[in-house]
């Protein structure tokens, strides 16, 4: 790198001096590159802080000002997969930018690098793979241009060929992006929906009702214990896990998607013999994220762990129409008010889960809400394995397209 690319100055400007109001030189902040600026960064784009028009900027020579090309990564990071997280400049439109604190600042010798190639060979397996290995660093990673300049870069001899690169990859990310804005849409629209579809706190109609509901009767507020013969949460004790069994699922499953761990038949027989969680049923989780709630689709049997509470399924209400209804900011709010207020983590007890209000239409209500609700998260879903099939196809894509790390390199 060390011969590719010469190192220019950066400033220590902290973000106290920034402003996002206005100025005459805008700065890079490590930190923006850590957290939203695009690989290709094009300024009129990115919403990028100005120095303080009070902060002397006289000092800063012209030469170090950013130019198209330009790589600039992050020098520190608790994390080693975001040490030397890097951004390259592809249009700046005029404006005058310098690399701020944290940053280096690298830029191509003469003309052997084509523009955007760059954002995609820092990315690399092969080049990250020994960003890494240089860092240095316990709680706090950093990494320097003078270790920067170590590292091999595999450029081809030919700007075509980046180019080629560049543009293939850079395709695929619009395709990304585009497919992410799709996916946030649908899931504002899903959020404003349901802001629609639920009475407002101290109301028991909704904004919005569908056509054969117009007229309808005013919603009926009970309170959870009174319409579900029973509110359980599961097992307090870690119980022993075996390699196969009964499933066995706690918040994380629920949140983040983590495949279950599995306990012995005969432990789940001995967790479930007062109380025991079947198809129909709602967990709904009650220890560190409270109030995310799920409905038990499948039949086969299973155990939970305390964190996650279960509520019996009843002729009183639809199961996925309550499910909606726990995600409603109204009943999040009730949720947050009756949680333990210095528990860590956030704990919300089985008694005060049983005396929160639920707001309940008539059975063909509930039904129409849940199957249009139902319907919203099948395509966020869909929207979602698109979105994610994209990333793995990038993925795979940069792995054949740049060389692969050396076995004593990883």
């Amino acid at each position: 790198m060390g011969e590719a690319y010469s190192f220019k100055s950066n400033n220590s400007f902290s973000r106290d001096q920034l402003s996002y109001e206005q100025g005459l030189v805008r700065n890079i902040h490590y930190g923006d590159i850590h957290t939203k600026f695009s690989t290709l960064f094009d300024i009129t784009k990115e919403t990028v802080p100005f120095i303080n028009r009070t902060e002397l900027v006289d000092g800063l020579r012209r030469e170090n000002d950013c130019i198209e090309g330009d790589m600039i990564f992050a020098d520190a990071s608790e994390d080693l997969a975001d040490i030397g997280k890097s951004i390259e400049v592809v249009r700046l439109n005029g404006e005058r930018v310098v690399a701020g604190q944290h940053t280096i600042l690298a830029r191509p010798n003469g003309e052997n690098v084509a523009i955007g190639f760059g954002a995609y060979l820092f990315k690399s397996r092969y080049v990250r793979t020994q960003i890494e290995k240089e860092s240095q660093g316990s709680k706090v990673l950093g990494i320097s241009a003078t270790r920067l300049a170590k590292i091999e870069l595999p450029i081809p001899s030919t700007k075509a060929e980046q180019q080629k690169i560049a543009e293939c990859l850079s395709t695929l990310d619009e395709l990304i992006g585009a497919e992410s804005q799709k996916l946030d849409a649908l899931k504002a629209h899903k959020k404003g929906l349901m802001q629609q579809l639920f009475p407002r706190e101290g109301e028991t109609i909704p904004r919005l009702r569908f056509p054969e509901f117009q007229g309808a009767p005013e919603w009926e507020q009970r309170v959870l214990c009174e319409v579900t013969d029973s509110v359980f949460d599961g097992t307090h004790q870690t119980p022993t896990y075996v390699a196969s069994g009964v499933p066995f699922y706690s918040v994380e499953n629920l949140i983040s998607g983590n495949a279950n761990k599995f306990i012995s038949r005969e432990d789940y027989i001995a967790a479930t013999r007062k109380n025991k969680p079947e198809k129909g049923d709602i967990l709904l989780t009650r220890i560190g994220k409270v109030g995310y709630s799920r409905v038990v689709t499948w039949e086969h049997d299973f155990s939970v762990y305390v964190t996650l509470a279960v509520i019996k399924q009843s002729e009183f209400f639809d199961s996925h129409y309550l499910h909606f209804f726990f995600q409603s900011d109204r009943f999040q709010a009730e949720l947050r008010s009756k949680s333990l207020p210095n528990a860590v983590p956030p704990k919300i007890n089985l008694d005060s889960l049983r005396a929160t209000i639920v707001l309940l239409p008539k059975a063909e209500e509930q039904q129409r809400i849940a199957s249009c609700l139902s319907s919203l998260e099948y395509l966020i879903a869909a929207q979602s394995d698109q979105f994610e099939a994209l990333k793995i196809h990038k993925k795979g894509l940069m792995q054949q397209l740049f060389p692969a790390p050396t076995e004593s390199e990883e």
